[in-house]
């Protein structure tokens, strides 16, 4: 039993990191009304989609901690395994950090900076890389 679960340890340590987390790509489109987006999120892991999540999407202000605050959505399955689609209502054009809460298949948060304007969502970029996602 000792054997087998130092097995397990070594085997989940040499995988790569990437493989065990899950990935995500948010894009946004505005809708008709100011500062509402339609989004669909991406979700992968291991290099495959990831289907059967249960997504919430909400999102805050860096710049202005704890004064612009978008309450979690729930995201619904989109058209393509690992798609999920939500409408998220921002407060105010500019950068926000996307805050996406996964359950099921796995368990995790991801935070993504994207920047939002009057024609979409582009994600942030800082020190000439993408941020993690």
């Amino acid at each position: 039993m000792a054997k087998s679960a130092l097995f397990l340890i070594l085997a989940l340590a040499s995988l790569p990191a990437s493989a065990q987390r899950a990935q995500a790509e948010l894009a946004c489109t505005p809708s008709n009304t100011d500062f509402a987006y339609h989004c669909v999120v991406r979700l992968s892991r291991g290099g495959q989609p990831l289907p059967g999540a249960d997504v919430s999407v909400g999102a805050d202000m860096p710049s202005m901690p704890m004064a612009h605050n978008v309450r979690p959505v729930k995201a619904k399955p989109g058209k393509a395994p690992g798609e999920y689609q939500a409408r998220l209502d921002l407060e105010m054009l500019g950068e926000w950090a996307v805050k996406l809460r996964l359950r099921g298949p796995v368990n995790d948060q991801l935070i993504l900076h994207y920047d939002f304007d009057e024609k979409g969502a582009r994600p942030v970029i800082r020190s000439g890389r993408l941020p993690r996602k």
